[in-house]
């Protein structure tokens, strides 16, 4: 073999691991990028769920005297919402303030007058409805963080991955209340 061909396999094979990097690197952005877009869709409707809180804290006040842990807890997790930083924070808030909405709405199941005031039952009817579409935006941001944890921890993925910081992300997760039917739980 003669030095031109060495030098050119060489070059060949130099242009060729340069592409790989830039491949899997261009990957990684984008799957990150995905996340983001993804998380920014649910974040609409999350801070609009965090913004009927005060509303629905305030029309609860009323009613509920004996309650107040739980409009205490709704509060916080607003105000820490809006407060928060990064998306999985915010994931982690939004998956607290289901679980404290859930509760909310059952305790008010033993006050008979807040269900039947006009204000408390418009509240519930809209956060129920951002409810339902947390619900349908949550797959697929699910499905966008899991193929992005994933992808950080394939080898040799997980190599640049470490060396650029990308971290797991958080799911946006169910709450136990809705894995359940007639008391059954999946």
């Amino acid at each position: 073999m003669n030095q031109t061909t060495a030098m050119a396999l060489a070059v060949l094979l130099a242009v060729a691991v340069i592409s790989f990097f830039i491949n899997l690197y261009n990957k990684l952005v984008m799957m990150k990028f995905n996340v983001e877009k993804a998380y920014s869709n649910i974040d609409v409707v999350l801070k609009q769920r965090a913004d009927e809180i005060p509303n629905l804290v305030s029309v609860a006040k009323h009613f509920m005297n004996y309650e107040k842990e739980i409009l205490t807890r709704l509060t916080e997790l607003r105000t820490s919402y809006h407060n928060a930083s990064g998306s999985n924070q915010k994931t982690g808030l939004a998956n607290e303030t289901s679980r404290a909405l859930k509760s909310f709405f059952a305790v008010s199941e033993n006050y008979p007058e807040l269900k039947s005031n006009n204000n408390f039952l418009e509240l519930q009817k809209r956060i129920s409805e951002l409810e339902n579409k947390i619900a349908d935006r949550r797959e697929f941001f699910n499905d966008s963080v899991n193929l992005y944890n994933i992808g950080i921890h394939e080898f040799p993925n997980v190599i640049f991955a470490k060396m650029f910081g990308y971290k797991d992300k958080t799911l946006l997760e169910i709450p136990n209340s809705e894995k359940q039917y007639d008391g059954v739980q999946f």
